[in-house]
């Protein structure tokens, strides 16, 4: 299978780095008799993609045992016909019927990239030929053809192929964690992912220190807690609460976590009975913590394992009696995209990350993301709200959850809601359905905080 995928992703770095945007609109709206000539095209080549049914001639769900020597060469000799002749309508039709022949095959590479700690792309030629090949998971309120609309290129007529391309990745490092069926084990018969989010608490466990390096004032962040326990008793309170309401995921603020948060929800996890194991949300956002420049969210699953750590990229700026201070944080250019088949590809932005509007449209591209958590520390919800479009426009789904420990006296205007919750809806649906909103409690304004928040909304099939 591995030459079916090194020649999938050569086709189709050719059509991306040949075609412009008006070739994909064009081709968007080809005639019945182009389809017909570029199906007779292929099968007279390749009759192994073709099979006949009660409805006439239709593609072939390929197998293993299909991917012969011949079938290759016959597919290679074909693309490298239609490439001398830059016949694009028909190497993008062709691309069109290997992406459903394919189908069967990717759903395989699912299964074993399952059991995977984490995955690359199926292709061996990524660097030579600048895209990577990876199963599309479906998503349950993703429309069937999303991005058409906007981008007009070439993953828009692709269904079952994910298309990485390295251009608009750019220097950033893809790591792919395709998470196995059992996890969320309601998602089946419910078609829905029910959400839990907590702003924690009203307190703050650190101090802000402020310094400077070649010219740039920077700020870190210093956790003051010895021992941490009544932090991580209250992080395992609000799961197990979110553990009993029946939530799928459950997620965290910012900064708020310590050096001992995970290991001390992984240990609480693994000595649950049976019974109140099969409770815990199926993924865990747990709260990101600040240590060697590094601020890092840990992405735990419901038997206490960490998935991926999710570091923060595009540091915060903030005055300090009117002078700006950066966060001083060193990015490893990492992103990890979790993948699961119905809800799609998740993705975790810390904070600034999600503000960075072509940071975010860049992964939103690159990788069709369907859900966005951004765990937050912030003194205000404005600009996340106006991010939250961009990415309804692409059919992705954005969790924000804010902590009332980011609270700044005088400005409590800034700060009637702690998360939101921002979804794609049906077009019969009332529109304030679109945006779910976590009002803060008023007991933080006067500095009264109970530990008590937590909030739940459910994303659904469209």
């Amino acid at each position: 299978m591995l030459d079916l995928y090194n020649i999938v992703a050569e086709l189709c770095s050719d059509i991306v780095s040949s075609c412009s945007e008006k070739f994909f609109v064009e081709y968007s709206c080809v005639s019945p008799a182009e389809k017909s000539r570029i199906a007779k095209v292929v099968q007279a080549e390749i009759p192994a993609l073709f099979q006949e049914s009660d409805n006439g001639v239709g593609v072939r769900e390929l197998s293993s045992e299909n991917l012969t020597t011949e079938f290759l060469e016959n597919l290679k000799s074909l693309v490298n016909r239609l490439k001398a002749d830059r016949d694009y309508y028909a190497l993008l039709g062709l691309l069109q019927i290997l992406d459903q022949a394919m189908a069967s095959l990717l759903n395989l590479a699912i299964a074993e990239f399952e059991q995977e700690k984490f995955s690359i792309v199926l292709n061996t030629n990524r660097e030579s030929v600048g895209v990577g090949l990876l199963p599309r998971c479906s998503c349950i309120w993703e429309r069937k053809h999303r991005l058409i609309h906007r981008y007009n290129n070439l993953e828009s007529f692709l269904y079952n192929i994910l298309l990485i391309e390295n251009s608009v990745l750019g220097e950033l490092i893809d790591k792919h964690y395709f998470l196995k069926d059992e996890l969320f084990p309601h998602f089946k018969e419910r078609k829905a992912v029910k959400i839990a989010a907590t702003p924690l608490r009203l307190e703050r466990n650190f101090k802000v220190q402020l310094t400077d390096k070649d010219k740039i004032q920077y700020f870190n962040i210093a956790y003051e807690n010895p021992s941490f326990e009544s932090d991580n008793e209250l992080v395992w309170k609000k799961i197990w609460t979110a553990a009993e309401n029946e939530s799928d995921i459950v997620v965290f603020p910012e900064l708020l976590g310590n050096v001992e948060t995970t290991d001390y929800v992984a240990n609480k996890i693994k000595s649950l009975s049976p019974d109140d194991a099969a409770k815990i949300p199926s993924l865990i956002v747990l709260p990101s913590y600040w240590e060697k420049n590094r601020n890092v969210v840990t992405v735990m699953d419901k038997f206490g394992n960490v998935i991926c750590k999710q570091n923060k990229q595009n540091p915060f700026r903030k005055e300090f009696n009117g002078v700006g201070y950066l966060e001083q944080i060193s990015s490893n250019l990492v992103v990890n995209i979790l993948h699961y088949e119905g809800i799609g590809r998740i993705a975790i932005m810390v904070c600034r990350d999600f503000l960075e509007t072509e940071y975010m449209q860049q992964l939103m591209r690159c990788f069709k993301l369907t859900l966005i958590i951004v765990p937050s520390f912030s003194t205000g919800s404005y600009d996340f709200r106006r991010s939250f479009d961009l990415c309804a426009h692409e059919d992705c789904n954005v969790v924000w959850v804010n902590t009332c420990a980011a609270l700044i006296k005088g400005k409590e205007a800034n700060f009637q809601d702690v998360g939101y919750v921002r979804k794609r809806i049906s077009r019969n649906e009332d529109e304030a359905q679109m945006l779910y909103k976590m009002p803060i409690c008023s007991g933080a304004f006067h500095g009264d905080c109970k530990h008590d928040c937590i909030y739940y909304e459910t994303i659904q099939r469209v």
